[in-house]
C-alpha cells in the first residue's frame, strides 16, 4: 500500500511539473527568411509582404515549444493582404481629406475611430483562430459592444483624462483579450487588477523621474551654462555645446531604455495573472537583462546598417519566450486530449473570420 501511494505521488508530481517554454530559432535561419521576404516585398511593391508575414510567423510559431510540442500558424496570406489594402486605402483617403479641408479631415478621423474597434476585433479573432497547439485551434469571441468599449471608449477616456486613465484602459484591454480567448473549448481567464496596473505604471514613472533627476544633477550644469550664454548674447563655446548635447543625448538614451523596463513589468504582470482553465502561467523576465538586450541590439543594428535586425529579433524573442512557464494542474496530455474532443464536438463556427486580417 505504501509503495502504491508513493507511485501515485510520483505520477502526480510528474503531471504537475512546470513546463518551461523554449525557443529554437536562430539568427542565421531567420536572416535567410528575412532577407528573401525583404527583397520580394520590395520587388512586388509591398504585395508580397502578406506572404512574408505568414512565412515569418510560421517560423516563429514552429520555433516555440512547450511540453514537447510546438505551435502552428495557419494564416491565409490573401486575408492579410485584404487587411493591408483596407489600411492603405484608409490612409490614402485620410491624407486626401486633410489636403482638401480641415472639416473633411475631422470627418475622416471620426470615421476611422468608428470602424477601428471592429477592425481590431476581427484581426484578433483571425490571429487566434489561425494559431494552434497540438492540432487544437485557439479562438476569441467577445461581443462587438465589448470591443467598442475596450478599443474606443477607454482610449477616449485616457485622452480626456490627460492619460491618467491609461493603466485602467490597459487593464481593460488585456482583460478583454485574455478572458475572451480560448484553447479548444477551454477559456483563458485574467486576474490582474486595475490597481496592479497603476502600481506598475507608477513604478515606471518613479524610475523615469529618478533617472531625470540623476541626469540633471550630473549634466544639468552644462545646460544652464548653455542657456545663460544665449541670454547674455554670447556665442556658446565648444565645451558648452558638448555639455548641452551630452545632456540631450543622456535624456534620449534614458527615455529609450525605459521602454524595456516597462515591457518587462507589464509582461510579468499579465502572464503571472493569466490562467487556462486551472492551468497557470508564470513569467520571470528581468529588466536589467531586457535593457542589455535592447541596448546591444540597437548597437548591432547601427553598426551593421540594419543587417543585424533579424538577429536582434531572435535574441529578444528568445528571452521573452523562455521567460515563460506553464504550471499544469494535473496531466497536461489528458487536458489536451479533452480539449480536442470538446472542440470537435462544439465546432468552430468561425467561417466569418477567415477572410480578413488587419495585420496589426
Amino acid at each position: 500500500m505504501h509503495e502504491l501511494q508513493s507511485t501515485r505521488a510520483v505520477i502526480h508530481d510528474a503531471d504537475d511539473a512546470p513546463q518551461r517554454f523554449s525557443f529554437h530559432g536562430t539568427g542565421s535561419e531567420y536572416f535567410r527568411i528575412w532577407i528573401v521576404n525583404l527583397l520580394l516585398s520590395i520587388v512586388t511593391l509591398g504585395i508580397y509582404s502578406a506572404w512574408a508575414k505568414v512565412r515569418r510567423t510560421k517560423y516563429f510559431y514552429g520555433s516555440t515549444r512547450v511540453a514537447g510540442a510546438s505551435f502552428e500558424y495557419h494564416g491565409n496570406p490573401v486575408a492579410i493582404l485584404k487587411g493591408r489594402i483596407v489600411a492603405f486605402v484608409l490612409i490614402v483617403i485620410y491624407n486626401i481629406s486633410m489636403e482638401t479641408s480641415g472639416l473633411m479631415g475631422l470627418l475622416m478621423i471620426a470615421a476611422v475611430m468608428a470602424v477601428a474597434p471592429w477592425l481590431i476585433w476581427k484581426s484578433l479573432q483571425f490571429k487566434l483562430y489561425n494559431s494552434s497547439y497540438r492540432g487544437i485551434r485557439f479562438g476569441l469571441r467577445g461581443s462587438m459592444g465589448a470591443a467598442y468599449r475596450v478599443y474606443l471608449l477607454w482610449p477616449l477616456l485616457t485622452f480626456f483624462t490627460l492619460f491618467l486613465a491609461a493603466p485602467f484602459a490597459h487593464q481593460r484591454m488585456k482583460q478583454f483579450q485574455h478572458d475572451e480567448s480560448r484553447f479548444g473549448a477551454t477559456h483563458f481567464s485574467f486576474h490582474a487588477t486595475v490597481g496592479q496596473f497603476y502600481r506598475a505604471y507608477l513604478l515606471v514613472f518613479a524610475i523615469w523621474l529618478a533617472g531625470i533627476i540623476a541626469i540633471s544633477v550630473f549634466l544639468g550644469g552644462g545646460l544652464i551654462a548653455f542657456f545663460m550664454g544665449l541670454r547674455e548674447g554670447g556665442e556658446p563655446n565648444a565645451a558648452t555645446l558638448t555639455a548641452f548635447f551630452s545632456f540631450l543625448l543622456a535624456l534620449y538614451a534614458w527615455m529609450f531604455l525605459l521602454f524595456p523596463i516597462f515591457v518587462t513589468l507589464v509582461q510579468n504582470l499579465i502572464w503571472n495573472n493569466t490562467r487556462l482553465g486551472e492551468h497557470r502561467f508564470t513569467c520571470d523576465m528581468k529588466w536589467p537583462r531586457m535593457v542589455f538586450i535592447t541596448a546591444t541590439n540597437i548597437l548591432g543594428i547601427i553598426c551593421t546598417l540594419g543587417l543585424f535586425i533579424p538577429f536582434a529579433k531572435i535574441r529578444m524573442l528568445r528571452y521573452r519566450v523562455e521567460s515563460m512557464t506553464l504550471l499544469p494542474d494535473g496531466n497536461l496530455d489528458a487536458f489536451v486530449a479533452d480539449a480536442q474532443a470538446q472542440a470537435s464536438a462544439t465546432g468552430e463556427g468561425m467561417a466569418d473570420l477567415l477572410d480578413f486580417d488587419l495585420s496589426l
